[in-house]
């Protein structure tokens, strides 16, 4: 039972930095925005947290910067998808190449520098004496419960409110929308700045939470893992969650294998939770592929107003 519970804990520290950039990214291409910059804004925030923290110490200060440098990234990517009707896959594209580059100039001064107790944990001792939760749920950082809170959020607020049936139309048609008089360019632009600061708040979290190190590249590919898992949740937040999580138990199932002396090399091992993920995403492709797939209708295609058909 110690073993389940220090690898449900493990699991859930690993999966939140990915759980936050999900909900980000589900923000954004529930909007009708193809979001595949990901990766880029993960790197960007990563090492803004890591810089920041380093010369100022307030983790307040910290998370202000990230969500910072996140709206900016936001703006850029939303000029050139909903302003300029330039093609989505390119710009997140381009996004991704642009962060991974930036963050790895910005961050040679501090690379491998240690960052240590700077989200501090949210101790609840009433906890304590519930059976099996009380040891995952009693001393979790304060990421972990944002996170959590989040998820039911943006349940609500998708499907709960006006402003979620706006975002759904705007999504799946936004001509029809915007004769409606819903704003779909401001709607727009808000989802992708919002998106993209959590998006980037997910990549503060890898660092200041779960590799409290800054390293070049340390998302290893988490941000392609959070398109993904995008398509894998089906755009829905609840299931957001439960799919972070499942990278994180096969993410953290690595290390154990590892610690019980297997003979399997690591590089094997840190390929399971991709290789799953790939698995998975075909099955999921395979077994609903008669079935509406979720996805906005507007995914991807640009809404020109004078262009209505």
């Amino acid at each position: 039972m110690e073993i389940l519970t220090q690898l449900i804990i493990s699991a859930i520290s690993s999966g939140t930095p990915l759980l936050i950039a999900v909900l980000g990214g589900i923000l954004i291409e529930r909007s009708g925005i193809t979001q595949l910059g990901a990766e880029g804004l993960m790197l960007m925030g990563a090492v803004t947290s890591c810089l920041v923290f380093i010369h100022t110490g307030s983790l307040a200060l910290t998370i202000l910067y990230v969500l910072a440098v996140g709206a900016i990234l936001g703006l850029l990517h939303g000029f050139l998808c909903v302003t300029l009707h330039a093609n989505q896959v390119v710009c997140g594209l381009a996004m991704t190449i642009f962060g991974a580059g930036l963050s790895a100039y910005l961050g040679k001064p501090v690379s491998g520098q240690p960052l240590t107790g700077a989200v501090p944990k949210l101790d609840l001792p009433w906890l304590e004496n519930v059976p099996f939760l009380g040891k995952i749920f009693a001393h979790m950082d304060l990421f972990t419960w944002f996170s959590f809170v989040l998820v039911i959020v943006m349940h609500l607020f998708i499907h709960r409110t006006s402003w979620g049936l706006h975002l759904k139309a705007v999504g799946d048609n936004p001509a029809t929308a915007d004769v409606m008089g819903i704003p779909v360019i401001a709607i727009r632009y808000s989802c992708i700045i919002i998106g993209s600061m959590l998006i980037g708040l997910g990549g503060a979290d890898l660092l200041l939470v779960y590799t409290p190190t800054w390293n070049e590249g340390m998302t290893s590919g988490r941000g392609w893992i959070a398109v993904a898992l995008i398509i894998f949740a089906r755009w829905n937040p609840i299931r957001a969650l439960v799919c972070a999580y499942f990278f994180g138990v096969l993410d953290i199932l690595g290390f154990r294998v590892q610690l019980i002396g297997s003979h399997i090399p690591s590089y094997f091992l840190k390929m399971i939770p991709y290789i799953m993920t790939i698995l998975v995403l075909m099955f999921l492709g395979w077994h609903n592929r008669n079935k509406p797939s979720g996805a906005p209708e507007a995914l991807g295609i640009p809404y020109i107003r004078e262009q209505r058909f």
